[in-house]
């Protein structure tokens, strides 16, 4: 699929903002939060990790970059940029760190190649570029997104398999629901982090039941994030990510994976129905 050159990601009803988190105890502050090994990380190198509540369930999804030894940012929806550094920020306690939305400070976007220079997270085989908003002139230049070139975007994300958290979905996925383990967000081999004990049970105990997948919706109703809707198979559906297509929509989903047609399921009267699932560039698990 031809990409355009690049894409702002900082305006729209999914953009995308910017968290800050600074000060000598920060990579390991992060590395007891989120589910990859930021502390690993080097300077430049970038990763995709999960927030977590105790139970497992994903709060937010962070591509996070390490810019110094002691400076992180991470990308997230704008939405939860402003709850997540809230919630970073109750776990502080006595750590040596600062966090805070630096989403009117710089402009995210989406390109497959970036400028050298040019600070960078890796998302896919696509990259995001951060770039510092520089006063007033700036900002008043500000035209609104490409809608066509969003839409290229969120269509290579759909794809890719690639899911992303908003306010309407956050708290409602265990991380393997999501796929972050096939994704390169868990690492199973760090110590602990908020919600480790139930994602590491669902990896070495028991089989993830629910696995988002592919779908695609030529239905007259217009599906967002947390919206319900059934396979042709009957089982039931929750929309995670979408993207607009000439005739409909692309989407993701997490739903009963590899289960018989409708088993055990309750599916909300007047959900839609979409066709799928549709090949991911991975393999999920037998």
């Amino acid at each position: 699929m031809s990409m355009p050159a690049e894409v702002d990601l900082s305006n729209g009803s999914a953009a995308l903002g910017v968290l800050a988190i600074r000060g000598v105890n920060a990579a390991r502050f992060l590395q007891g939060q989120l589910s990859a090994d930021v502390e690993k990380l080097a300077v430049g190198a970038s990763t995709l990790a999960g927030f977590h509540n105790p139970q497992g369930r994903v709060i937010a999804l962070l591509a996070v970059l390490r810019t110094t030894a002691e400076e992180f940012l991470a990308v997230l929806p704008r939405e939860l940029a402003t709850p997540v550094s809230q919630r970073l920020g109750k776990y502080v306690l006595r750590a040596r760190v600062r966090i805070g939305d630096e989403s009117s400070r710089w402009r995210v976007s989406g390109v497959a190649l970036a400028a050298p220079g040019t600070p960078t997270l890796a998302w896919g085989n696509r990259r995001l570029a951060l770039r510092p908003v520089e006063g007033e002139a700036a900002a008043s230049g500000d035209t609104g997104p490409d809608v066509a070139a969003l839409a290229a975007w969120q269509r290579a994300d759909v794809e890719a398999g690639l899911p992303q958290v908003y306010a309407a979905t956050s708290e409602s996925f265990v991380a393997q629901m999501l796929n972050l383990d096939l994704l390169g967000g868990i690492a199973f081999d760090k110590g602990c982090y908020t919600g480790q004990e139930v994602i590491a049970r669902a990896h070495y105990r028991g089989r993830v039941k629910r696995r988002l997948q592919r779908w695609r919706n030529t239905g007259a109703v217009a599906l967002r994030p947390g919206d319900a809707a059934r396979g042709p198979d009957g089982r039931a559906l929750t929309v995670v990510t979408v993207a607009p297509e000439p005739q409909g929509q692309a989407i993701l989903a997490v739903g009963n994976f590899g289960a018989p047609a409708g088993e055990s399921e309750a599916v909300a009267d007047g959900a839609v129905t979409v066709s799928g699932p549709l090949p991911l560039p991975y393999e999920l698990p037998e």
